[in-house]
């Protein structure tokens, strides 16, 4: 489906907008940053910013890849277990990001993990998230998405997903799409963790 002039420009307006706020964050700090300094450097005014952003923070949280992620797990065989499914379309996505666009994400990740608001936003969103998660994954198990069993396989994958971010964040140099991708095979393998009991003396 060819998308219109108007719908174009709306996507230009907000992915320029998302460029500026990240510019000015990294600049000046995510609390510092307001708003209308925002719209300013897009030349636009606050309230057409609030048109394509509910908040300053939903600016950090949006991300183009989430379409194109859900429409490369979509076309996954349905015979692939949902989790393979997940780890084969963040891989196929992020392996051919552009270098902007890699950069944009690793920025946001870095907020995301060092600002205190963005990381109590984000996890206010965790219940929303883990809802998201379900939904996505529910028609590969025959279940309603909210199953228990299929919620708790929901929150399982965010946590190993935020896990593997905040890994990648405290290092500039970490490859945040292995940790991603192996943060998920840790997951699909059972979460397997070696431990002996301590001795007693």
């Amino acid at each position: 489906m060819s998308v219109g002039l108007r719908e174009r420009k709306k996507l230009k307006t907000k992915a320029a907008i998302q460029k500026e706020a990240m510019r000015l964050f990294l600049k000046k700090g995510f609390e510092e940053t307001t708003i209308e300094e925002i719209a300013a450097a897009v030349e636009i005014s606050s309230s057409t910013f609030f048109n394509y952003f509910p908040t300053k923070e939903d600016v950090v949280f949006a991300d183009e890849l989430d379409p194109l992620i859900l429409d490369a797990f979509n076309a996954q065989p349905q015979s692939v277990h949902p989790i393979a499914a997940l780890r084969h379309a963040m891989t196929g996505v992020f392996t051919n990001l552009t270098p902007e666009q890699e950069t944009v994400m690793r920025q946001r990740v870095a907020l995301m993990s060092s600002t205190p608001a963005l990381r109590s936003a984000m996890l206010t969103q965790f219940a929303d998230l883990v809802d998201q998660i379900a939904e996505l994954v529910a028609g590969r198990f025959g279940r309603s998405a909210t199953d228990f069993a299929l919620r708790n396989l929901a929150g399982a994958i965010l946590g190993v997903m935020m896990s593997a971010l905040i890994t990648a964040a405290e290092d500039p140099k970490a490859d945040l799409i292995a940790a991603a991708d192996q943060a998920l095979a840790h997951l699909e393998a059972g979460l397997p963790l070696a431990w002996k009991p301590p001795r007693r003396r």
